[in-house]
């Protein structure tokens, strides 16, 4: 992968996200997929069970704005950073470590998020 792939990726995956289209959300992931919203628990496994969880409970798109950016590119694995602000004044930084299979879709996403204290340093 390219850091230009990656971050192509990175804009289908949030315009996916504000669009709650499950076709959209879908066509990023392998078959076989893994998604883990932190490292520590077990993450879904398969496209169809990432597009329904990411359906159970859709962000209105009005209700965030975020901003991500390829920090490293290797091979076919990415970790990818980045800022998601909600309209009701939380903020949160992001990482993610993704791996890709050979047509780009994504075969492994792990995501971290932080949410950033309000005021003081590191606020957002």
């Amino acid at each position: 992968m390219k850091l230009e792939a990656v971050q192509s990726w990175i804009d289908a995956y949030i315009d996916a996200w504000r669009r709650n289209d499950p076709a959209r959300i879908g066509a990023l992931f392998a078959e076989d997929a893994t998604y883990a919203y932190n490292p520590w628990d077990e993450p879904l496994r398969g496209k169809q069970a990432i597009v329904e969880w990411w359906m159970e409970e859709p962000d209105e798109p009005e209700a965030w704005e975020a901003e991500y950016r390829p920090m490293l590119v290797d091979g076919r694995r990415a970790i990818v950073t980045g800022v998601t602000r909600y309209a009701d004044g939380k903020t949160y930084s992001n990482l993610f470590l993704i791996d890709f299979d050979d047509r780009g879709l994504c075969r492994a996403f792990t995501e971290w998020y932080m949410r950033r204290p309000r005021g003081g340093p590191g606020a957002g």
